[in-house]
């Protein structure tokens, strides 16, 4: 994939995408610096996602204009996207129902040619965070039923509702809660090569 690091070799390039996007998500945690950007909007997931790739793609936080698919499912056709990403941002966003609906909705429209799972994770804390006082711990969301619940949560969100709602938690400014998070994040789309606590100077 063309990149602004001049990498050619896809494991190389893997490796440096995640260390210098967790490096970014990291610093977005810490410094709080999309406070002035309205949860639930795609506005914000925007923001998120050029923050984190930014350094590393031309198409960091911009709506991709190419038809993508993962396995046999295929996301919102980029001639329709748009219209897609304005009906998701309108969906109602005060209860954990609700809120998970529209994070399937938008994973649905997969808004970037790239990182829209990491991206829209944080997006979705950052929901449940400014509503409900809640994250998810990460961590404790086992990969395979997180995927498995995924791929099938278009058709049916019961699953991934009752999976996520086992690991909210209230520590919301938990450090360690992030950082685990982050790793398992990461490890759902198998970039495991780094440790968030590695990256960071504290």
């Amino acid at each position: 994939m063309k990149n602004k690091l001049g990498l050619e070799n896809p494991v190389d390039l893997a490796r440096a995408e995640e260390k210098i996007s967790k490096q970014k998500a990291i610093q977005l945690w810490q410094s709080g610096e999309l406070k002035n950007f309205q949860a639930g909007t795609f506005e914000k997931l925007a923001q998120i996602h050029k923050k984190l790739f930014e350094e590393i793609y031309y198409f960091a936080g911009k709506i991709r204009d190419e038809n993508i698919s993962k396995g046999h499912f295929r996301f919102a056709s980029a001639l329709y996207l748009r219209e897609a990403i304005l009906g998701v941002e309108k969906m109602p966003q005060k209860t954990f129902e609700q809120i998970v609906e529209k994070y399937v909705e938008m994973n649905v429209a997969h808004p970037f040619r790239e990182g829209n799972g990491r991206s829209m994770r944080l997006w979705l804390d950052d929901i449940l965070k400014s509503e409900l006082g809640k994250v998810i711990d990460w961590s404790a969301v086992d990969k395979n039923k997180y995927l498995q619940a995924m791929e099938r949560s278009p058709i049916d969100d019961s699953e991934i509702k009752k999976l996520l709602a086992a690991a909210l938690t209230e520590k919301i400014s938990d450090r360690e809660i992030f950082m685990k998070g982050l790793d398992a994040s990461y490890f759902y789309e198998n970039y495991f090569a780094y440790r968030s606590e590695d990256l960071t100077d504290r």
